[in-house]
């Protein structure tokens, strides 16, 4: 089968320009993916904001297991402090006196 002269042109175009068009192809995909995808260069400043949030609830969880450790220490049963003994068994037992004032800090 002969072809005529312009399909045989453009077949050869085709054949020569087909490997760097679908090389193209791939670049521009993956310079998308880099700047735009989920972990492109435009995603960084949620990251970061993200990063400021947890870093926040970190230091406030922080502050909370030091108080929770101090009052721990103060409990411990070779000594305890016999103030925080005090305070917590009147709590549980909601035990006072008729003469005490008592101020919920809660």
């Amino acid at each position: 089968m002969i072809m005529p002269r312009s399909a045989a042109t453009f077949r050869t175009i085709l054949r020569r320009a087909g490997l760097p068009a679908v090389s193209i192809i791939f670049m521009g995909f993956f310079a998308y993916s880099a700047v735009l995808g989920p972990n492109g260069l435009l995603t960084y400043g949620d990251y970061k904001r993200q990063l400021a949030v947890r870093q926040a609830e970190l230091a406030k969880l922080d502050k909370q297991r030091a108080q929770l450790r101090n009052r721990v220490a103060l409990l411990d049963p070779k000594g305890a402090d016999p103030d925080m003994v005090d305070e917590l068994s009147r709590k549980k037992l909601n035990v006072v006196h008729p003469d005490e004032v008592i101020i919920p800090l809660d």
